[in-house]
């Protein structure tokens, strides 16, 4: 173990790193799926580098979510709510829009750039040490470096709750070493096969990884495979499961969606009746709305008083989670976007029954109220692309494949080809960059010598739409 004086001496051995080079050596480790042997996926390693960092994992109070969809929009909402409620809280989540540093969160801040810098050498050094001692075999890979680098933030900050967004999987991700005082398990489909397994089952298993002992899993009824091996290990190692059920508000005339933007529904919270208003829109965020207030509610009966009916709402209502159906408004030469992350069959689903909710049931080449689709698409060749461009194209008039500034990016080509099925009857276009693509989608569904301007959709993966919002200049 590194006693936490070796690691001072280690912060004051030579000058400050600086933030520029610690991202530049951080993402010189590697993709994590494509640089770490099939073999390294296990806890052992990343309890080594923790234990010589003196385990800050151990000195704040964690609530862990896994999932295949909703688990991002689940921890952030929830992470709001504790903050509405007077905690100090921190948020760790995967991947980021834009910068690094937006994984990291205490009170919805993201990191400081020296405090990044500074960790990252912490860890890095404590990482190489032990290398060269022979206690790790190789460098630990990027998210798990990543990752303990928050767990020592979060230690040095002392925050009240962490909320941890498990990376991939659940039973084997390096955020599942920590005890929480409850877990999550949000909507679970096929994604990342290769490596969680090939069907609902066999993902859920993994997934259901983060459940303890004697431990609290909040989560709702979903696939009929997934619920048996979620309910087969609640029963197998005596935890206790919380239904969400009852902050699920009827379908049914209960909820809408104003403007694209928001969401509002009257709902009753611990016997007093709120008013939901949340800016994750779809009927999908309905169920992760639930589960962020159940959650929160369980914190409550565990004693966590300062959570309230009051700042349950208020913290839904201030949850900001970029990228999530985000609608920006038409200006001048600008058309109406929506950015929405949608990287694989479950979420090009929720992202098209949004579109049709909030613009009047959309169709091939019409948006509602006679607007047309103009949709910027970009996706990880390691996803389902065939099924995603299925779901998502028919609904288009346009589409512009790109692809974003990532190695495991699938180029334009490979998305037409991978489309080929559902290519009739569908302008299809390449641009070779994510700029390229805008501005092209933006001559294409800007203003019209009549009737309404057409709507841009910049959609697939995360960082396709965080290339697209930072380069039209929107709040991250």
């Amino acid at each position: 173990m590194c006693p936490p004086s070796r690691i001072a001496n280690d912060e004051q051995r030579t000058a400050p790193l600086s933030y520029e080079t610690a991202v530049a050596q951080m993402y010189a480790l590697g993709h994590e799926l494509a640089q770490t042997p099939s073999y390294k996926f296990d806890l052992a390693h990343i309890r080594v580098l923790l234990a010589a960092l003196g385990h800050p994992e151990n000195r704040f109070p964690t609530v862990l979510v896994a999932g295949t969809n909703g688990k991002g929009s689940t921890a952030a909402t929830l992470a709001s709510i504790l903050q509405a409620s007077g905690l100090k809280t921190g948020l760790y989540t995967s991947p980021h829009l834009v910068r690094i540093n937006e994984r990291i969160r205490l009170n919805g801040k993201p990191i400081g750039d020296d405090d990044f810098a500074m960790l990252h050498d912490v860890v890095d050094r404590t990482a190489e040490r032990l290398v060269g001692e022979g206690d790790l075999p190789w460098h630990p890979s990027f998210f798990e470096t990543l990752t303990a680098m928050s767990f020592e933030y979060f230690a040095r900050s002392r925050p009240d709750m962490v909320v941890l967004e498990v990376g991939m999987g659940g039973r084997l991700d390096a955020t599942n070493v920590v005890e929480p005082r409850l877990s999550i398990i949000t909507d679970i489909s096929l994604d990342h096969q290769k490596y969680l397994g090939e069907t609902v089952g066999e993902i859920a298993r993994e997934k259901a990884g983060i459940i303890r002992p004697g431990g609290i899993v909040v989560t709702l009824p979903q696939l009929p495979e997934a619920n048996d091996v979620i309910g087969n290990t609640i029963l197998d190692v005596g935890a206790r499961a919380v239904n969400a059920v009852p902050y699920v508000p009827p379908i049914s005339g209960q909820w809408s969606v104003a403007s694209g933007q928001w969401q509002r529904y009257p709902l009753e919270v611990m016997g007093t009746r709120i008013l939901v208003e949340s800016p994750l829109v779809g009927r999908h965020q309905l169920r992760n709305l639930a589960l962020a207030i159940a959650a929160a509610a369980e914190l409550r009966n565990q004693g966590t008083v300062q959570i309230t009916p009051e700042t349950i709402a208020q913290g839904i209502r201030e949850t900001h989670w970029p990228g999530r159906f985000q609608v920006v408004p038409a200006t001048g030469d600008n058309p109406e976007y929506v950015f929405d992350v949608a990287h694989n069959p479950a979420g090009a689903w929720a992202l098209r029954s949004t579109l049709s909710a909030a613009y009047q049931n959309p169709r091939s080449g019409d948006a509602g109220n006679g607007r047309e689709i103009t949709m910027v698409f970009g996706v990880m060749r390691d996803k389902a692309v065939a099924e995603i461009t299925e779901i998502l194209f028919p609904i288009a008039g346009h589409v512009i494949v790109t692809h974003a500034n990532n190695p495991r990016s699938a180029s334009p080509d490979e998305i037409r080809q991978a489309a080929a099925r559902v290519a009739a009857g569908i302008d299809i276009e390449e641009a070779e960059d994510v700029a390229s693509a805008l501005d092209r989608a933006r001559k294409v569904a800007g203003p019209k010598p009549a009737g309404p301007s057409g709507l841009v959709v910049a959609t697939g993966s995360i960082y396709i739409v965080g290339e697209a919002m930072r380069m039209l200049g929107v709040r991250i």
